[in-house]
């Protein structure tokens, strides 16, 4: 039993200093010291010893366990400390590498617009107001003073979801909206998308963007909202900007006027963008129709109003200088790289 403890000794010593990986440990474990290991078998041959031997024999085996225990803890730390030297080694950041370029994202050209848009009206008094994109035919035209038979729904391509149900053409209905719940004075805009069945190419969308404005009070005139409508101009294109009115028709507003600015690519000299006149327009206005007042609870003797309707599309692409509007919702990096 001695002898065969003692060649168990030699061959498990020798076993271990060929272990490599935390797998052989573990399978020299159960082969050496395991339930069914060699170590174990040799104890259960004890039983043929004589009763003297067998506290010596048992002192042995004890010491020999005790002794494999010991080494495969120490090789089981020299394995994992290697391993953990390996690791570190392939993970050793060069400093004196360059770094990489890490590309910084930036604002959609149409939301940088947007924000620019209402600081300005928000440093005049404006407050910002939102209103549902799925309105209601009272909403988006009746309260407008657009009724059923009006020739003016013609003008605009709607998408309808039911027989009273659409999708707003116009962030005009939120004008309606806030006047049924608020008394004068009132300054508000309300940006937001509009939809209208329209082809797409270069200049038009079946989904835009719009920013209607809105103010009502007591002795409001049409030369207030040239004053509003030129400092905006001023704060979005240059100081030196001009602002044109021409007479237009729209049914929510009486008179009604169409807006330019000098071209803010040629300056008002004349070029392709303006087509050689020298302006762009960019919004419709006029002051609110005393039957759009009356019809929000809004006595028309004692209060007046204007309103305006800003394309943020367009308003973008003068001023950035886009030529297609398509530009603006393709998501083509290099293009929105340029922002």
């Amino acid at each position: 039993m001695k002898e065969q403890l003692e060649a168990l000794r030699q061959k498990a010593l020798e076993e271990l200093e060929g272990l490599s990986s935390a797998k052989d440990v573990e399978e020299f474990r159960i082969r050496m010291l395991g339930k069914k290991g060699e170590l174990t078998g040799l104890l259960r041959g004890m039983g043929s010893l004589p009763a003297e031997e067998r506290p010596v024999v048992g002192q042995m085996v004890n010491e020999l366990r005790a002794l494999l225990e010991e080494k495969l803890s120490a090789k089981e730390s020299a394995i994992a400390d290697a391993a953990k030297a390996e690791k570190l080694a392939a993970e050793t950041i060069d400093v004196t590498l360059p770094g990489e370029q890490r590309k910084v994202g930036g604002l959609h050209p149409l939301n940088k617009t947007l924000e620019d848009l209402i600081d300005i009206f928000r440093s005049m008094g404006f407050d910002v107001v939102d209103g549902p994109e799925v309105e209601t035919d009272y909403y988006n035209f009746e309260a407008l003073n657009v009724p059923a038979d009006h020739p003016a729904r013609d003008m605009q391509d709607t998408f309808y979801l039911a027989e009273n149900l659409l999708l707003r053409t116009q962030t005009s209905a939120a004008q309606i909206r806030t006047m049924e719940n608020r008394k004068p004075p009132i300054r508000i805009i309300c940006p937001g998308r509009v939809f209208r069945a329209d082809e797409v190419d270069a200049t038009h969308s079946p989904v835009f963007h719009q920013v209607e404005g809105l103010v009502v009070d007591k002795g409001v005139t049409m030369c207030d909202l040239k004053g509003v409508l030129e400092q905006f101009a001023r704060e979005i294109y240059g100081p030196d900007t001009k602002v044109k009115f021409r007479p237009s028709f729209f049914p929510f507003t009486e008179p009604s006027v169409e807006v330019d600015v000098t071209c803010s690519e040629c300056g008002g000299k004349g070029c392709r963008v303006c087509k050689g006149s020298g302006w762009i327009e960019i919004l419709g206005a006029g002051m609110v129709h005393p039957r759009v007042l009356k019809g929000c609870g809004i006595d028309p003797e004692e209060y007046s109003g204007f309103a305006f309707g800003i394309g943020l599309d367009r308003l973008t692409t003068t001023r950035h200088k886009i030529s297609d509007i398509r530009l603006l919702f393709e998501n083509d990096v290099r293009f929105l790289d340029q922002f």
